[in-house]
């Protein structure tokens, strides 16, 4: 297990440079089956982090961006009436996956953030009365712009109960930011 874990913590400072601390807490709460929050200034690597993790372990995979605008059938699904069957039909939301990033997840309203506190507590949903598994392992990656940034609402404390580890990403060092130039010149 060590080496899987070596080479998946390898692969994510390759994808990411400057990111050690960052993938090493991931892939913590990925063993301890945990939920991670990571925060930090828009453009620091968070979203290609989290899909870099998603792609290394093969498991499924979904990104909801949230936004003002979000539903809470975005997220979890919705029944819809199919004429050939004659009956309602189940439309899976974005939450049945293995990874879910939760890009930007203090964009939303509150209202709608709770939307993942059963999925994330559970490991199930409850829609139209009836609760539905999550596949497992199931792992919630949620990203946060900071606080002080324009349009975003602070996460309620009984969802940041749910996170395992909270990661704070900064600006790399200059050194750093030289490497990543250099990588893209």
């Amino acid at each position: 297990m060590k080496e899987k874990l070596n080479s998946l913590f390898g692969g994510l400072t390759k994808t990411v440079i400057g990111s050690e601390g960052a993938s090493r807490l991931l892939l913590m709460a990925l063993v301890a089956e945990g939920h991670v929050l990571i925060q930090g200034a828009p453009g620091l690597g968070k979203t290609t982090l989290c899909n870099s993790l998603a792609k290394s372990i093969d498991c499924s995979f979904s990104r909801i961006q949230f936004t003002p605008d979000l539903l809470p059938s975005d997220i979890v699904g919705y029944s819809i009436f199919d004429k050939k069957e004659n009956d309602f039909r189940f439309i899976e939301g974005p939450i049945f996956k293995n990874i879910v990033l939760a890009d930007e997840i203090n964009r939303t309203s509150p209202r709608i953030q709770s939307a993942m506190l059963e999925a994330m507590n559970e490991r199930q949903v409850s829609v139209d009365g009836q609760s539905r598994g999550l596949q497992s392992p199931f792992m919630v990656i949620a990203t946060q712009n900071t606080l002080y940034s324009a349009g975003t609402f602070p996460l309620p404390e009984p969802q940041l109960d749910r996170f395992l580890i909270s990661i704070e990403l900064t600006h790399p060092d200059a050194a750093t930011q030289t490497e990543i130039l250099k990588m893209h010149a």
